[in-house]
């Protein structure tokens, strides 16, 4: 199993329909704060099943869902069929489009799995395809000294606050005896050094900077904001 494989079929990351439901909340509602004009161009490139890709959608003129797994995208043709101004793209489709077709290129929650040629790959990609003054924004990074433990205290945290902790204890249970704690001992998670991040940036091209917040609940980990050189 890869990380596509895992994500296109059933598993139970998400502890509770509160838990994801709050998840894609959170995302959509500080994704829509950094869209820079009303009408711009928005691509969410691996955006997962964006159960609130609408709120996005409602800051921007026009917004592209891109997912490589098959049954995500059938899904979330289904949930934004009567939403004009959303676009569901399978990675090939947005590989073939003309450059500067996007003013905000969002990532976010992705590049862990990604080894380094495929992110290479992509940053090559998102650089062609942002319109002059685009933006490229990076978010959920994990830093090395980011272990599961930690990760695990900022979701008790967000379920403390937001009303599912029995469910997130619950869940933490089942995730230490799941496909995903499994396939994250095979595969790992790639991480970045703030610093080397940076530097990896420039050398794809960009000029970037970090930015705060993160984008969703986990504090721990690190955002990128940056812009063609």
């Amino acid at each position: 199993m890869d990380w596509i494989s895992f994500w296109d079929g059933s598993h139970a990351i998400y502890v509770s329909d509160r838990h994801k439901q709050l998840h894609y909340a959170r995302i959509a509602a500080d994704l829509a704060r950094l869209v820079p004009t009303p009408d711009a161009r928005v691509l969410d490139y691996g955006c997962g099943e964006a159960l609130a890709a609408a709120t996005l959608a409602k800051a921007c003129g026009s917004l592209t869902l891109c997912d490589a797994a098959p049954g995500v995208r059938d899904k979330l043709r289904h949930r934004f069929s009567q939403d004009g101004a959303i676009r569901v793209a399978a990675p090939d489709d947005v590989a073939a489009l003309p450059d500067r077709s996007f003013d905000l290129i969002v990532a976010n929650s992705l590049l862990q799995y990604l080894t380094r040629p495929q992110l290479d790959e992509l940053l090559s990609l998102w650089r062609r395809l942002l319109a002059p003054g685009g933006r490229l924004l990076l978010a959920d990074i994990i830093p090395p000294d980011r272990g599961a433990a930690r990760d695990a205290a900022a979701l008790l945290a967000f379920a403390a606050r937001d009303g599912f902790l029995g469910a997130a204890l619950l869940g933490l249970a089942r995730t230490a005896v799941s496909p995903y704690r499994k396939l994250r001992g095979e595969l790992g998670l790639s991480t970045y050094r703030e610093a080397d991040f940076l530097a990896l940036l420039r050398q794809a091209g960009f000029e970037a900077e970090r930015t705060r917040p993160n984008v969703g609940h986990n504090q721990g980990r690190m955002a990128f904001l940056a812009v063609p050189a």
